[in-house]
């Protein structure tokens, strides 16, 4: 079942799908403004069931500036993201995980202070996805459709939690790792952070693996991290040339849980940690907790993909990592986790104290 998101515009959509037809119904203007939408060749996400199948998922995004004075109570003058229209048909978190993680890049890319968006009480599924990542109801709008809920995401407050600051990673008090992983496992679970020493467009990244959070198993203790640790992925050389060039730095996550073989308890323990978020199917997970060897897990939100990766030979000589110990579980100190950050064009305003 295709989960991608795909930038179209609005005149390459079916408006006879029968996926809309909720919406026509809850929105009496839906099909006008759709035209106008149309007439304007503006740009949208989709989601398709699959190839010519029907939408699963329709999400419009509008940056705007000014007072927000169509809701009470109105809210002062900013630069805002508006959630314009949002609807996806969600059978677990994944689908809705990429939804929320498209909003906050082009928050980010957009540098707005504020996103919002207006749903009706009735959508309580998607209002608590919406407030797992911070959103809280400040306001209402009512409309000759009814009266919804304004739900709002502040971008330059902080809260200290891992997930209502997601995308933001706080670095006061925290420790750094260096994590590797190798490429057949990092090209599944970071497909958005490919080497290339090109800088990505993060506003038509349509990765379908595009999700928050990541769950990374492997033999390393990586109990050693702790809950708002940050942690830079490094993935090892694909021994297509020297691994001083091949290998790169690429992302930054930071540290919700991790656990050990005990913690876990049983491969159950395992499976049902690592949820759909790990590159490991069930029955693989299954094998590596039965092996009689280490076993660790964490869970990790997926903060950003480095725009430019830094190469192993920028590491050890500009970032002053040492050779040994072996660089499968490393800690960092503070500045050699921002001189990776510099190295690596990290969007300004994403570090924070």
């Amino acid at each position: 079942m295709a989960q991608t998101l795909n930038l179209v515009k609005f005149g390459q959509v079916d408006l006879a799908d029968p996926f809309f037809d909720s919406l026509k119904n809850q929105y009496a203007e839906f099909s006008s403004w759709f035209a106008k939408k149309t007439a304007t060749n503006e740009p949208v996400y989709v989601i398709e069931k699959a190839p010519h199948a029907g939408l699963r998922g329709f999400i419009y995004l509008k940056v705007e500036d000014g007072p927000l004075d169509d809701v009470s109570p109105t809210r002062p003058a900013a630069r805002r993201i508006k959630v314009g229209t949002l609807k996806i048909d969600a059978h677990g978190t994944k689908l809705g995980e990429r939804v929320i993680k498209k909003i906050f890049d082009h928050a980010v890319a957009e540098a707005a202070e504020e996103i919002y968006v207006t749903v009706f009480d009735t959508h309580a599924k998607l209002i608590s996805l919406f407030e797992r990542y911070g959103f809280k109801e400040v306001a209402s709008k009512t409309t000759p459709n009814g009266t919804e809920l304004v739900l709002v995401r502040s971008m330059t407050a902080s809260t200290g939690d891992v997930l209502k600051d997601y995308p933001f990673v706080h670095v006061q008090d925290r420790k750094f790792w260096l994590l590797a992983i190798r490429p057949q496992y990092h090209s599944h679970l970071f497909p958005d952070s490919i080497l290339t020493t090109e800088s990505p467009d993060i506003l038509q990244d349509v990765s379908h693996t595009n999700t928050i959070h990541k769950v990374y198993v492997g033999g390393v203790p990586l109990t050693r991290m702790k809950h708002g640790d940050v942690v830079v992925l490094y993935r090892t050389t694909d021994h297509k040339g020297p691994a001083l060039y091949r290998s790169v730095a690429t992302s930054v996550c930071v540290v919700e849980e991790a656990r050990g073989r005990k913690q876990l308890g049983s491969d159950a323990g395992l499976i049902a940690f690592a949820g759909d978020h790990s590159v490991f199917n069930v029955a693989e997970l299954s094998e590596k907790f039965a092996a009689n060897s280490p076993l660790y897990a964490v869970r990790m939100t997926y903060n950003l993909a480095l725009a430019k990766r830094p190469i192993r030979q920028q590491l050890l000589h500009d970032v002053g990592i040492s050779e040994l110990p072996f660089w499968q579980l490393r800690e960092l100190s503070r500045s050699q986790f921002e001189r990776i950050a510099a190295l690596g064009e990290v969007h300004e305003g994403l570090i924070v104290d």
